[in-house]
């Protein structure tokens, strides 16, 4: 995609890649990819390719921050809530006392290790309301993933509901297919995300 630029060099000095969060979401551009995201700051633009759609698919449209329609055309394209955004690449490295703005937590963290962690790093902490999904709201899709996927998503909650952590906590078990984990966090993703956009301090 930059016409063979990295191909020689050492893992490190290659893209760091992310997406345009031009929605605004309080979960970032590609929840797709995980829960917590890194907000970067705008001095970052500088150094940052884009392309749309994902570069998995070979897209044959790109930009720079000053120049480009990708926004445009994810607007009209109307893609699943998954597929969603503009993929960025962040040339020159991300540093976490340099380039990122703040840490952004799912909200089923505070109170965890992962946030005693989280508040070691040199950039800022804050939280999004958080993904969580009802085992009654997971029955309704079984279309989505495949009904055993909701099965699996059913088995893992508790209380009734399906929540990042519990996502992970089964990862580290080592007992379940971590493809299988994943279809599920597609479900947990795309059906029970913040209603609404919003950003809570740490």
């Amino acid at each position: 995609m930059f016409g063979g630029a990295y191909d020689a060099v050492p893992a490190h000095h290659r893209p760091v890649y992310g997406g345009l969060n031009f929605r605004r979401k309080s979960v970032g551009a590609a929840p797709r990819f995980g829960s917590a995201h890194l907000r970067l700051t705008a001095s970052t633009l500088s150094r940052a390719t884009f392309c749309y759609p994902d570069s998995h698919l070979e897209p044959t449209m790109f930009g720079v921050a000053e120049r480009m329609s990708l926004v445009d055309l994810a607007h009209a394209d109307h893609r699943d809530e998954l597929d969603d955004y503009v993929e960025a690449q962040v040339h020159g490295g991300v540093r976490l006392d340099r380039d990122v703005e703040a840490l952004v937590l799912d909200a089923c963290y505070r109170g965890t290790d992962v946030e005693s962690l989280a508040r070691r790093l040199p950039c800022r902490l804050e939280w999004h309301p958080g993904f969580r999904l009802s085992v009654a709201e997971l029955r309704q899709h079984p279309d989505y993933r495949g009904p055993r996927y909701v099965e699996l998503g059913v088995a893992l909650a508790v209380g009734g509901y399906l929540n990042p952590r519990l996502i992970g906590d089964a990862v580290r078990t080592g007992c379940y297919h971590p493809q299988d984990l994943k279809r599920v966090w597609h479900h947990l993703v795309r059906f029970g995300g913040p209603a609404t956009p919003s950003r809570i301090p740490g």
